[in-house]
C-alpha cells in the first residue's frame, strides 16, 4: 500500500497543478477497449498506467483491493486460487477494473448481479482539484459521487483504487446449449432462462433469423466421470461461437413441430467448462469479430489450421491494437444496445435489413433506473398497450458488430440511422463505441443533465470534459474524413495494424496466462 499511496500522491499533485493553472489534460491509462477514434488535442497528460496491481485479496471479507488498470485476467488469477471470483467478469481479459467502473460493463451474469460497478463496494478517487477522497454507497462516504462516477467515463475524477466484491468459485460451469428457430423464440427463451434459479450465466447467439443458440451456465464442482473438460484458450481449441453452432446443428429447437419442449430439453447439448475458460470463452476471435479479419485478408482461408497458425493475432488485446493501428475502426460497426425485451425482435429485423450483420449477441442485464449514464430502456412510442418496459427489471443487450459501409459519409449515416431506430424502440446505446448524438439530443435521451452538472459543481469538476465531450464523434468531420491514402489500400492498412499489435508485445500476455486449464488441474 505504501507504493500505491506514493503513486496516488504524485497523480494528485499533477492534477492539482493543472487545476491551479486552469489547464486541460488527458488521462493516460496505457490501453483501451474502446473503438472510438483517438481524439486530437492537448498533449498534457496524467499518467496512471502504473496503477495496475492487485493490492490485496481478503478471503474472509471476500473483497479484492485492486488498482484501476488491473485487467480481468489478472484479477481472476489472483482470486481463483483462493476459491473466489468476481460476480461479473467481463468477457475480454484485457478489460480493466477501472474501465469497467468508469464505463458500462456487463456480462452473462449481469441478469443476476448487475453491471460490474454493482459489484464494486468502494472506490478511491482523485478529484479534479487534486484532493483524494473515498466514495461508496455508505451515506457518510460520498454516495452521490459513487453513483455518478459509475459510467461517467472519468469526468468526475480519476479512480485510483477499487474494492471489488467476490463470491465463491466452482471448478466448472455446466454449460447448456438450447437451439432456437426464430428471433422471437430466442428472446423468449432468454427471458425464461433468467427466471431459473440454477442458472448463473445466460446469453445467446443469433446466427440468423431462424438459427439461434441460448447458452446457460451453472457453477458446479462436479462433472460426470470420464467427461473431458471443454477448453477454449488453446490455439487448437475451437472458437466458442463456432463450437456453439457445431454442437447444436443436429439438435431440435424447443418450438420444433417434430418434438415437444420436454424432448428438446432432454436433447440439449451440455459441456463442462473450467470456470476461467468459460469467463474468457470469447477472447479468441473476439466473439466472432476475428472472422472479419479473414474477410479483409480475403486470400487467407478461414479454417482451423489458419486460426491455429495466426492464433497470437486473434486474441482481443492484439485485435484492438490492430483495429486502431489499421484505421479500420473507422468503418467497423461496434455497437452494444440495451433494448426492452418487447422490441428486441424489431431491432434485429432492422439490423438484418439495413446492416446485414450476423451473428448477433444477446445478453440479459439488470436495468438501472435513471439518473445514470448506463443504458436503460423506456416504453417505446406506440407500445403503450404493451407491458410497462420502463419498469421492467431486465433488458436485453444486442451486440451488433461487423463491417459497415466503406464510404465515411455512408458509414456515419448508417450509424445515425441506427441511433434513431434504437431510440424509437425504447433502447439506448452503450457509450464505448462511435456515438454521433448532437449535444441537445444526447442530453434529452439520457435526461440527467441537471443531476450531472450539480455533481460536477459539487466536486469541482466543471473544467473537465463532460461525458458528451468525451464520447461523441463529430458526424460532419467523420463523414468527410479521408484516411491516409496508403492505409486505405488493402492489405497495407491491415498489415500495418498487425505490425502495431506485434510491437505492443501483448501476445505474451495470453501465452503466459496462468488461468488456462491444464490437464493436471483435475
Amino acid at each position: 500500500m505504501e507504493r500505491h499511496a506514493t503513486s496516488v500522491g504524485k497523480i494528485a499533485a499533477a492534477v492539482r497543478g493543472f487545476f491551479d493553472r486552469s489547464e486541460q489534460y488527458r488521462i493516460f491509462h496505457g490501453s483501451t477497449n474502446s473503438t472510438r477514434p483517438t481524439r486530437a488535442g492537448t498533449t498534457r497528460a496524467v499518467d496512471i498506467s502504473a496503477l495496475r496491481h492487485v493490492l490485496h485479496v481478503d478471503p474472509a471479507a471476500r473483497i479484492a483491493r485492486v488498482e484501476p488498470n488491473v485487467p480481468m485476467d489478472r484479477l481472476v488469477e489472483a482470486t481463483l486460487p483462493l476459491g473466489l471470483v468476481p460476480p461479473v467478469v467481463m468477457e475480454f481479459p484485457g478489460i480493466t477494473a477501472g474501465g469497467g467502473f468508469a464505463g458500462t460493463a456487463g456480462e452473462s451474469s449481469s441478469f443476476r448481479h448487475g453491471f460490474f460497478d454493482d459489484t464494486v463496494q468502494r472506490v478511491e478517487m482523485v478529484l479534479a482539484d487534486g484532493s483524494v477522497v473515498w466514495a461508496s454507497r455508505d451515506p457518510a462516504e460520498n454516495p452521490d459521487l459513487f453513483r455518478g462516477a459509475a459510467g461517467a467515463v472519468g469526468t468526475l475524477g480519476i479512480t485510483t483504487l477499487l474494492e471489488v466484491r467476490l463470491m465463491e468459485a466452482k471448478k466448472f460451469v455446466r454449460t447448456r446449449y438450447r437451439r432456437t428457430s426464430s428471433v422471437a423464440e430466442a428472446v423468449r427463451a432468454i427471458r425464461e432462462e433468467t427466471a431459473k434459479p440454477e442458472n448463473d450465466y445466460v446469453d445467446g447467439i443469433l446466427f440468423s433469423k431462424d438459427y439461434g443458440v441460448v447458452i446457460t451456465g451453472s457453477l458446479t464442482d462436479e462433472k460426470p466421470a470420464g467427461e473431458t473438460p471443454r477448453t477454449f484458450s488453446g490455439a487448437w481449441d475451437p472458437w466458442f461461437y463456432l463450437h456453439a453452432r457445431e454442437r447444436t446443428l443436429a439438435t431440435p429447437s424447443s418450438s420444433s413441430s417434430s418434438s415437444s419442449a420436454a424432448e428438446a430439453e432432454a436433447a440439449a447439448v451440455v459441456d463442462y467448462i473450467p470456470l476461467a475458460e468459460y469467463l474468457f470463452r470469447y477472447d479468441r476471435g473476439g466473439f466472432w469479430v476475428g472472422a472479419a479479419a479473414f474477410r479483409y485478408f480475403w486470400w487467407v482461408p478461414f479454417n482451423r489450421l489458419t486460426r491455429w497458425f495466426l492464433d497470437d493475432f486473434l486474441h482481443t488485446r492484439m485485435m484492438y491494437r490492430a483495429l486502431h493501428g489499421s484505421g479500420e475502426s473507422a468503418r467497423f460497426v461496434v455497437q452494444d444496445i440495451a433494448m426492452p425485451f418487447a422490441t428486441a425482435e424489431a431491432l434485429v429485423d432492422y439490423t438484418a435489413a439495413e446492416l446485414a450483420i450476423w451473428p448477433l449477441w444477446l445478453c440479459p442485464l439488470q436495468r438501472r433506473a435513471p439518473p445514470t449514464f448506463h443504458p436503460f430502456t423506456t416504453t417505446p412510442a406506440g407500445a403503450k398497450d404493451q407491458p410497462a418496459t420502463a419498469e421492467d427489471e431486465l433488458m436485453l443487450n444486442v451486440g451488433v458488430w461487423g463491417w459497415g459501409p466503406k464510404k465515411p459519409a455512408d458509414f456515419v449515416a448508417k450509424n445515425r440511422e441506427l441511433e434513431s431506430k434504437v431510440h424509437a424502440l425504447g433502447g439506448m446505446k452503450w457509450l464505448y463505441a462511435h456515438t454521433y448524438y448532437k449535444p441537445d439530443e444526447f442530453w434529452a435521451i439520457y435526461g440527467c443533465r441537471a443531476w450531472y452538472e450539480a455533481l460536477r459543481a459539487k466536486f469541482r469538476a466543471t473544467a473537465l470534459p463532460s461525458v458528451w465531450d468525451k464520447v461523441h464523434v463529430d458526424a460532419d468531420a467523420a463523414g468527410g474524413k479521408r484516411r491516409h491514402w496508403l492505409k486505405s489500400v488493402n492489405p497495407v492498412g491491415g498489415l500495418y495494424g498487425i505490425w502495431v499489435s506485434i510491437k505492443s508485445g501483448d501476445y505474451f500476455l495470453h501465452r503466459r496466462a496462468t488461468w488456462k486449464w491444464k490437464k493436471d488441474d483435475e
